[in-house]
């Protein structure tokens, strides 16, 4: 296997839901290794009162794991890493603080989430004051039964919405400047944006893409015909992600 995507999934999304990607790409001669988050699917885990963990624990521990098995599996392959939604964030971010062990980053319905780039702005700025409290009241946030997310670690959702609310990125109990790291990346980048996609407007994208100036872009926007004719909103694509996985091929062909 020449080429080997690593793939982040979405806040509270489980792996399995990334099987068509996969095999979408694996057609194209590509292998993906899926990442399951902590507390979702298929892990052993579940957040809650007496079970919590934040993004240094996915960053410094999951990660390097779960990329170690995929290592094992190709160990002559040229790696990518890539994400959907908060996946993308912290694939960036994972990539920034490692870039000697990837070729690429690939972003799909992927950006930053600071509150300044969302209409409507001052609700999604009060969303990120009420989660963390939320969370910090039941001991996990119940996202299952307010429709965001899975039910997710209160220090996942504390470092979330810090960079909701500041729009830089950072982790609790992390040395380093992430954001110095971002400015230093130097990979190419494909970017795909659902047209649609209110969790992701442009604004977000940019806010993100503007802390990787050295990175070389390529980007696309889809539409509703380039899914089926299903709506080009955050999660639809994963469906029927041709188009997202042809994208996706061509620029890692053309990059290698």
């Amino acid at each position: 296997m020449r080429d080997v995507l690593y793939w982040m999934p979405a806040l509270g999304v489980a792996a399995r839901h990334y099987l068509p990607l996969a095999e979408a790409l694996a057609a194209r001669g590509i292998a993906v290794a899926i990442h399951e988050w902590r507390g979702i699917g298929s892990s052993n885990r579940r957040a809650g009162r007496h079970m919590d963990w934040a993004y240094r624990q996915l960053l410094e521990l999951d990660m390097p794991a779960g990329i170690a098995v995929a290592r094992g599996q190709w160990p002559g392959a040229q790696y990518w890493i890539g994400g959907h939604s908060l996946g993308g964030q912290l694939a960036a971010v994972y990539g920034a603080l490692h870039p000697q062990d990837f070729s690429g980053l690939a972003l799909v319905a992927s950006g930053a989430p600071y509150w300044r780039q969302f209409p409507q702005s001052w609700l999604i700025g009060l969303a990120y004051v009420a989660a963390p409290w939320l969370a910090q009241l039941v001991g996990y946030l119940p996202g299952r039964r307010i429709g965001f997310g899975g039910n997710e670690a209160r220090g996942v959702i504390d470092d979330w919405a810090r960079t909701g609310r500041t729009g830089r990125y950072a982790a609790r109990g992390m040395a380093g400047d992430m954001e110095a790291k971002l400015a230093a990346l130097t990979w190419p980048v494909l970017t795909q944006r659902m047209q649609d996609d209110w969790l992701v407007p442009q604004p977000s994208l940019d806010w993100l893409l503007g802390k990787m100036p050295l990175a070389s872009r390529r980007s696309y926007i889809l539409a509703s015909g380039d899914l089926g004719n299903a709506p080009a909103d955050h999660f639809n694509w994963m469906k029927t992600p041709a188009a997202v996985a042809a994208h996706m091929a061509d620029w890692i062909e053309s990059a290698t």
